[in-house]
């Protein structure tokens, strides 16, 4: 599947919000994946992102095989590590954790992956990638080694963002983490997108259909909803197409 990022691109021009639906390969237990994924397909669900920050080799690639077989949804890898890389995905988000200074994922990891991107069918989407606090550790911080940017640092995540875009990445991710105790507040969502041309993504803490709306209309362009999943799949039931 190619041009995905044009599809991100053509629907913020039009006004088109999507949502992506984020497994974890360490937490899918693959008998369940049928029974979930039926679910997804009946939702208002455009994109599935796969990934996690500690997942075992080969688990992701295994799980995506498995996706795919009940749903034509595009698959975007969101990984926590070069080892979650698989070709049997359409996408990868190329994630740099620029609310981090840890050199490994500003860009080590990323020369690492070149090996296995360099002849994949993958589509490539560099992301810059913003941690923010949430009240407590996530695991990104805790295996990046990175400390997240303070929710009342407005000034300092919207100017993240932006020298993000000027540095070239395609997307930014604003992140509250797994399962976040709240979702990231909309004057940050509104404060950022006023500074981006690119589309901008937003996750972690979002539990409700209200929660979803209110970050649409702050601004993001694209939702990310993984735990809210994991902890009640009826939250599906809010979100039928």
């Amino acid at each position: 599947m190619s041009g995905l990022y044009e599809h991100m691109i053509a629907a913020k021009a039009k006004g088109e919000k999507l949502l992506a639906v984020l497994i974890d390969p360490d937490k899918m237990k693959l008998e369940t994946v049928s029974n979930f994924i039926s679910k997804v397909n009946q939702s208002v669900a455009t994109h599935i992102f796969v990934g996690g920050s500690e997942v075992g080799e080969g688990t992701t690639e295994i799980l995506v095989e498995e996706i795919k077989k009940h749903t034509d949804l595009p698959i975007i890898l969101f990984p926590g590590d070069v080892i979650q890389i698989t070709d049997k995905a359409d996408g990868i988000l190329f994630l740099s954790l620029i609310s981090g200074r840890n050199p490994d994922y500003l860009i080590g990891k990323h020369v690492e992956a070149v090996s296995k991107l360099r002849d994949t069918t993958l589509e490539v989407i560099p992301t810059g990638y913003i941690l923010i606090k949430n009240g407590k550790q996530t695991s990104v911080e805790r295996v990046s080694q990175t400390k997240p940017l303070k929710r009342d640092d407005v000034k300092t995540i919207k100017n993240t963002a932006k020298a993000g875009e000027l540095l070239g990445m395609k997307l930014i991710y604003l992140e509250a983490g797994s399962g976040a105790t709240h979702a990231i507040e909309t004057n940050i969502i509104s404060k950022v997108m006023q500074e981006l041309n690119i589309p901008l993504i937003v996750g972690g803490g979002i539990r409700s259909k209200i929660e979803l709306e209110s970050a649409y209309k702050a601004g993001a362009d694209l939702v990310v909803i993984g735990t809210a999943f994991e902890q009640d799949e009826t939250f599906f039931d809010e979100l039928k197409k």
